[in-house]
C-alpha cells in the first residue's frame, strides 16, 4: 500500500500545491531557462520554478549533488514525512529504496565531462558518468534517512517510473517492510537536449499551447520536462502495526512488456501488459473508473496506444486523461507523477483534463477527458512507455475504506 507521497513537479513543489494546479488546468510548460536554447530547434519544456536546493538541504550535500539527485532528496523527504515512516523508528534494514532514471544522468555528465575536459582531451565514457549518477541518486537516499535495506535503480525509459513501484511491490511481497521508490527525472542541460532531440520525437512549436497535444489531430510531438513523485509503500501489516488508518491506495496489478524490433513487422505488446495488469489486479476492464494514458504525442504512437486501449475496453470503453500535457513528458518521472494524480483522482473523485486537445482524432474513439471531469472512482490504469519498446502497466485501488481529507475538508 501507499502509504506516504512526495511531489516535485512543474505543477507544484508539494502534492496540494500540484493537485490544486492539475485540476485547475495550469499549463506549466514555457521556454526554457535552465539554459539559453535559441539554438537548439526545440525551446520548449516543462521546468520546476522556483527550486532552490539551499532552502531544502545541508550545504554539506549540495556539492555531492546534481539537480536531479536533489529534487530527488527533497521528494524523499517529503514522501517520508507525509507517510510518517520516519517518525516511528531508525529506518535501517526495513527500509529499502528503489527509483527510476532515464534523463537525469544527462545534466551529471555534462558536468563531470565537463571537469575532465578542462584538465585536457582524453577518453571518457558517457557510460560511466550514468552509471555513477544513478548510483548517486539512490545513494544519497538511502545514506541521508540511514535506509540499509535493498536498493536498485530501473532504466527503461518513461516507464521505468512504473517499474520501480513494480519492483518494491516485488520486495514487500517478499517480506520487505517499507520502500521507498518512484522517479524524479529531467535533462536540463545542453547534452541532455541534444540527446533528446535526436529522436525525432520533440515537438519543434513555439506555441506553448499548441506545442503538446497527445492524441490531437495536431499531435507533433511531446515537450520534455524534469520532476517526478516518490513514495513509500509498505506492507499492510507493518503500516496497521505503526497505527495507519488510512492510505493513498495500493498497487493491485502490474506488468511490463518489451516490444519487438520495428523491422519485425509485428505489433506492439502494449494490449498485453494492459491485460496482464488486469489479471494480475484480479480484475475485468470494466471494472477500470480511468486511464492515465502514456500520451506520447506522436500520431503513429498516439495510434498504437489508442489501438490497445480500444481492443481492452471497447470503443469510448472507459474515461482517458493525459495531465502530463501541463508538465511535458518527464522521462521516469513523468509515470510516478501519473501515479500520484491518479491516487489523489481516485481520492478526491476528479478526473483531471488533457490540456490543450481540441480535437480529438475520431477514429482512436476515445472518451478524452478535456476538461476536469467529477465521478466516483475506485480503480485507475496508468500506462507508460520507454523509447526502445519497454511498456508497463499499473493498476491502483483504494482498499483502504477511508479517505484522506482534502485541504478543504481538513479546514
Amino acid at each position: 500500500m501507499i502509504t506516504g507521497m512526495g511531489v516535485i513537479a512543474p505543477t507544484g513543489m508539494d502534492v496540494a500545491e500540484h493537485w490544486a494546479n492539475t485540476l485547475a488546468g495550469q499549463r506549466k510548460i514555457a521556454r526554457i531557462t535552465a539554459f539559453d536554447p535559441s539554438g537548439y530547434s526545440a525551446t520548449l519544456a516543462g521546468e520546476i520554478a522556483g527550486f532552490t536546493a539551499e532552502d531544502h538541504l545541508p550545504s554539506r550535500l549540495l556539492p555531492q549533488t546534481d539537480r536531479m539527485t536533489q529534487l530527488s532528496l527533497v521528494a524523499a523527504d517529503h514522501a517520508l514525512a507525509d507517510s510518517t515512516v520516519g517518525d516511528s523508528a531508525p529506518a535501517g534494514f526495513d527500509v529499502g529504496v528503489v527509483t527510476a532514471s532515464s534523463a537525469g544522468g544527462f545534466e551529471f555528465g555534462h558536468r563531470e565531462l565537463d571537469k575532465l575536459w578542462r584538465k585536457g582531451p582524453q577518453h571518457v565514457s558517457a557510460y560511466q558518468s550514468f552509471a555513477w549518477f544513478y548510483a548517486v541518486n539512490t545513494g544519497q537516499i538511502s545514506i541521508r534517512h540511514d535506509m540499509r535495506g535493498p536498493s536498485g535503480v530501473v532504466v527503461t525509459g518513461q516507464a521505468g517510473g512504473l517499474d520501480a513501484l513494480g519492483v518494491a511491490r516485488r520486495r514487500v511481497r517478499a517480506g520487505q517492510p517499507a520502500m521507498v521508490c518512484g522517479a524524479v527525472d529531467g535533462s536540463p542541460s545542453p547534452w541532455g537536449w541534444v540527446a533528446q532531440l535526436t529522436s525525432g520525437r520533440i515537438s519543434t512549436a513555439n506555441d506553448p499551447a499548441r506545442a503538446y497535444l497527445p492524441f490531437d489531430t495536431a499531435a507533433r510531438g511531446h515537450v520534455p520536462g524534469d520532476g517526478g513523485a516518490l513514495f513509500v509503500m509498505e506492507s499492510a501489516q507493518r503500516a496497521r502495526a505503526r497505527g495507519v488508518g488510512s492510505w493513498y491506495g495500493e498497487v493491485s496489478g502490474y506488468a511490463t512488456t518489451f516490444d519487438p524490433a520495428p523491422e519485425s513487422g509485428r505489433p506492439s505488446t502494449l494490449r498485453r501488459a494492459i491485460d496482464n495488469a488486469l489479471a494480475d489486479a484480479e480484475l475485468a476492464p470494466t471494472d477500470v473508473d480511468v486511464v492515465f494514458a502514456d500520451a506520447a504525442g506522436t500520431p503513429e504512437l498516439d495510434r498504437v496506444e489508442a489501438d490497445a486501449l480500444r481492443a481492452v475496453f471497447g470503443p469510448h470503453g472507459v474515461p482517458v486523461t493525459a495531465p502530463k500535457t501541463m508538465t511535458g513528458r518527464l522521462g521516469s518521472g513523468g509515470a510516478s507523477l501519473d501515479v500520484a494524480t491518479a491516487l489523489l483522482a481516485i481520492r478526491d473523485g476528479r478526473i483531471p483534463a488533457t490540456v490543450g486537445v481540441t480535437d480529438p482524432v475520431p477514429e482512436y474513439e476515445l472518451d478524452l477527458v478535456t476538461e476536469t471531469r467529477a465521478l466516483p472512482l475506485s480503480v485507475a490504469l496508468v500506462v507508460a512507455r520507454g523509447h526502445g519498446g519497454f511498456n508497463a502497466a499499473m493498476v491502483l485501488t483504494n482498499h483502504s475504506g477511508t479517505r484522506r481529507s482534502t485541504q478543504k475538508e481538513a479546514a
